[in-house]
């Protein structure tokens, strides 16, 4: 059976040009973890998970165990299939206990053949970047109100007898 303590990664080491402890929370410090994109890496409830795309059909989990477990200890993999066929359906879930281990499987795993096909790998949870003039929240302002009222919009008419 599984532990049900929580595996907790150290923090890195803060560098000079680290966000400041007083810093807004949107604000990204440059030793947050980053994926292809530019998003922010995000740790989900147990482990670090990583998202493997384009895996051939007919792989076997033991091809997936081989190839990510000299990255370090998997604690998770799931392969989704095809409940017609039972193949893969292009895509598997591999978990890791810890950032470092994570990304090592990312950097060595990514762009590799695995049954003649190339697969890519990234981290599957992220915080996607701050957009430049976003300030946060949930937006949509200006909803409701009557014509004319401050915070609402013009509508136009409807058409007159026709």
């Amino acid at each position: 059976m599984a532990s049900t303590e929580m595996d907790i990664d150290s923090a890195a080491p803060a560098s000079p040009t680290s966000a400041p402890q007083n810093a807004p929370a949107t604000t990204t410090s440059t030793s947050d973890i980053r994926t292809s994109t530019g998003a922010v890496a995000v740790r989900s409830i147990e482990g670090w998970i990583i998202l493997v795309t384009n895996v051939h059909e007919e792989a076997s989990e033991e091809d997936l165990q081989e190839l990510f477990g000299e990255y370090g200890d998997i604690k998770n993999l799931h392969m989704n299939l095809d409940r017609r066929t039972g193949y893969v359906k292009g895509y598997v879930l591999v978990e890791y206990p810890t950032q470092k281990e994570a990304r090592a499987a990312i950097e060595g795993g990514n762009e590799t053949k695995l049954l003649d096909q190339t697969i890519g790998v990234d981290f599957a949870f992220v915080r996607p970047p701050v957009k430049q003039g976003d300030k946060g929240g949930r937006g949509g302002g200006g909803r409701g109100g009557r014509k004319g009222t401050a915070g609402g919009r013009e509508r136009s008419g409807s058409p007159e007898g026709e």
